[in-house]
């Protein structure tokens, strides 16, 4: 019997040996299988897969393509190169390295049909390129004795090298290089080029490169011809990527963007083609190919492009351009020698007894409009019997006209309308003597407040009346929220005239208010003894 049992036992454990064997076999196969699939060793035989070709046929190109490829050619890059102080100043000038300059802005938003402060500056008109453009230029602070570099666009006018782009690109630079599409693509900077002549008033320079056959040129297009939603693309270097293209629309025209004497010529073509530093100075072009502005600035928060951008009309740029490349190579603008305020309230044409037309702020000692018997409170109506609609029509049409020619100014005083010949001077000229005179607003005691008005004042002392030319009573204090507080009247400004009616002394001062009633227009003529140069300052309101 045991005998059996032992061999039921041997049996049992050769079939156990058996079964795990072969489960042994099974895994150590299926393992290699695994491995052939995942593995290296075991290629894949599979002979079903289709390989792939590269297309003949080609889509058709669009305008965009077509105007890119066309303009492409002309776009150039360009570089510029502040030296170290030490280096910069052992450089021999070149006499024809900057244009004379265009007078600065000042710090108001008074408008002239000239600038009312010296020549020598780019006012808040540069500063709007650092804030917006990221510093774009060598403008962005002083040289500070290291080496700066900056990058901007331009676009080949003539076929012997002369290259329209922005000032601010090329202003300050000790070195300027241009580099052509078709250039090789080394380290080398490029071209070396000189500055012919700028333009700070618009922003526009021309600068030339030398070449040895003719180059590649752009078309130019007639700004005026455009419309909102035009299609436009622009062409440029941002951010050091030259031949960028984009495209959009134009979204609006004749749009300034900075206020007072700094935007008279700042009537630019906005667009949301993207823009971008580096974009500056190169060609914003139509479905034409024509180039019909020249990108300029960027609005933005984040130094990048936003969807608004901004280009200098091309028929501006044309009339520049033909200036700068003149012997004098300077733009020469017609003025008669006043200043206006823009943005006035419908109070002051009312009490004036004007819709439209300018009402002269000053007239320059000793200037045109000086000379043909204008004076400050003058309501300028037309030029040669052509309505003025506005200051900036006034500005564009004189600043047009050449210096030494007449134009006969119609004009209205005291509500009788009148002429006088003007011969029209250089902007430049006329206003460089003219120099503010500073006076600190006497202090002195002050006077019960104005019920209906909301201020006190008294009046000014000889010394103050003599420097303004005219009496008046100085303002001590503006109650907050009242009528004088909304129309901008603050203590030390003197108020000379109310509704027309001379406000010399407090007698004359007392009988005006005592007249104004609620619901009645009350303007205010306003001088600062601080800046008796600017003249008058019409404000007012309709009174609660």
């Amino acid at each position: 019997m045991s005998s059996i049992f032992a061999r039921l036992k041997a049996r049992r454990l050769a079939s156990t040996f058996a079964i795990l064997a072969s489960l042994s076999a099974a895994i150590l196969i299926g393992s290699y299988v695994a491995h052939g699939v995942h593995g290296q060793e075991q290629q894949n035989e599979s002979t079903d897969a289709t390989p792939l070709k590269i297309p003949t046929s080609s889509v058709a190109p669009n305008a965009f393509a077509q105007i890119a490829r066309q303009v492409g050619p002309a776009v150039v890059n360009i570089n510029t190169r502040i030296l170290p102080k030490d280096v910069a100043k052992n450089k021999r000038p070149n006499p024809r390295s900057r244009a004379v300059p265009v007078p600065q802005q000042p710090d108001d938003d008074d408008q002239g049909d000239g600038q009312d402060q010296a020549p020598g500056g780019q006012g808040n008109f540069q500063d709007f390129f650092n804030r917006f453009f990221g510093g774009q230029g060598p403008d962005g602070g002083d040289n500070d004795g290291s080496e700066h570099d900056s990058l901007g666009s331009g676009f080949i006018v003539d076929p012997k090298g002369y290259i329209i782009t922005n000032n601010h690109v090329v202003d300050k630079a000790d070195e300027i290089y241009v580099k052509l599409s078709t250039d090789p693509d080394t380290t080398d900077l490029g071209r070396k080029a000189r500055v012919i002549g700028v333009d700070k008033a618009t922003d526009l320079a021309v600068i030339k490169i030398d070449a040895d056959k003719p180059l590649p040129t752009v078309k130019l297009g007639n700004s005026d011809g455009t419309a909102v939603g035009d299609w436009v693309i622009a062409i440029g270097s941002p951010f050091d990527l030259s031949q960028t293209v984009t495209a959009g629309i134009i979204s609006a025209k004749n749009r300034t963007i900075e206020k007072g004497v700094g935007g008279q010529f700042q009537h630019f073509i906005q667009t949301d083609a993207a823009i971008n530093p580096g974009n500056s100075g190169g060609p914003l072009l139509n479905m034409n190919s024509e180039v019909i502005g020249v990108n300029t600035a960027i609005l933005t928060q984040s130094a990048g492009y936003q969807g608004i951008g901004f280009a200098m009309p091309s028929n501006t740029v044309v009339q520049v351009y033909n200036d700068l490349v003149s012997p004098s190579h300077k733009v020469t603008r017609g003025s008669i020698g006043i200043s206006f305020k823009e943005g006035l309230s419908g109070a002051v044409g009312r009490v004036y007894g004007f819709k439209n037309g300018v009402l002269v702020n000053t007239v320059t000692p000793g200037g045109p409009a000086d000379k043909a018997g204008l004076k400050a409170r003058d309501i300028i109506l037309s030029i040669d019997g052509r309505s003025i609609k506005d200051g900036n029509d006034l500005v564009a049409d004189i600043a047009g006209r050449h210096p030494g020619t007449s134009a006969r100014i119609g004009y209205l005083r005291d509500g009788k309308q009148a002429d006088a010949t003007v011969t029209i001077g250089d902007r430049d000229k006329v206003f460089t003597d003219q120099a503010a005179v500073e006076e600190e607003a006497p202090a002195g005691k002050g006077e019960a407040a104005e019920g209906k008005l909301g201020i006190s004042v008294r009046e000014i002392t000889p010394a103050t009346a003599a420097k303004l030319g005219v009496g008046g009573m100085v303002i001590q204090s503006v109650r907050p929220g009242s009528f004088a507080d909304q129309q901008g009247l603050e203590p030390g400004l003197v108020i000379t005239q109310i509704n027309k009616r001379p406000t010399g002394n407090k007698a004359q001062f007392d009988s005006a208010v005592e007249g104004l009633k609620s619901g009645q227009d009350v303007v205010f003529e306003i001088m600062n003894p601080k800046r008796p140069a600017d003249g008058i300052n019409f404000v007012g309101g309709t009174l609660p």
